[in-house]
């Protein structure tokens, strides 16, 4: 099943950058698509929100669940911090991947708007779980992963006029 996504690197030290492509170019060639490790080159400009830090996006098409081998390979780096984002497709949710160094990761379903989505399991547990209603905000809050949101903001401020093209997988 065909879906598309995009890979958002937020920040990333400028050493680190040549081994982010070779990354996402692994996954690309593992699923069988003709890209070759190394080839695949972003469009690198400076992210203004940390200084001496680089940013990219590119989006991408391929099968369901690329998007969840896109965020491994990347996690690889624990300094980056990145968004992963696949849309949903016939049968299947879509969902949002985010790295924030020091955090670690945030996975979510994600709607055909782009909305995370909570399984009414985590709602009932949390509800289950709590005795306040300020309980109850700080659980809703994690699991909508507002701490990641809170710190990837400044990041994406900085995104106008960015580059855009596709990577996609050919079988």
């Amino acid at each position: 099943m065909q879906t598309r996504g995009v890979i958002y690197i937020h920040s990333s030290p400028l050493a680190v950058c040549p081994h982010v492509e070779w990354a996402i170019g692994r996954v690309l060639e593992s699923s069988g698509g003709t890209s070759r490790q190394g080839t695949v080159k972003l469009g690198w400009s400076p992210q203004d929100a940390e200084r001496g830090t680089m940013r990219a996006e590119r989006a991408w098409t391929g099968y369901a669940g690329m998007g969840a081998e896109f965020a491994k390979a990347l996690a690889q780096w624990p300094m980056l911090r990145f968004e992963v984002t696949e849309l949903p497709s016939a049968g299947v949710d879509g969902e949002r991947i985010m790295h924030v160094p020091g955090r670690g990761a945030y996975r979510a379903a994600m709607s055909a708007s782009g909305d995370i989505m909570i399984a009414e399991d985590r709602i009932r547990a949390l509800l289950a779980t709590t005795t306040s209603a300020e309980a109850l905000r700080s659980g809703l809050d994690q699991l909508l992963g507002l701490e990641w949101e809170r710190e990837l903001a400044p990041y994406r401020q900085a995104a106008g006029g960015t580059e855009q093209s596709w990577l996609s997988q050919v079988s």
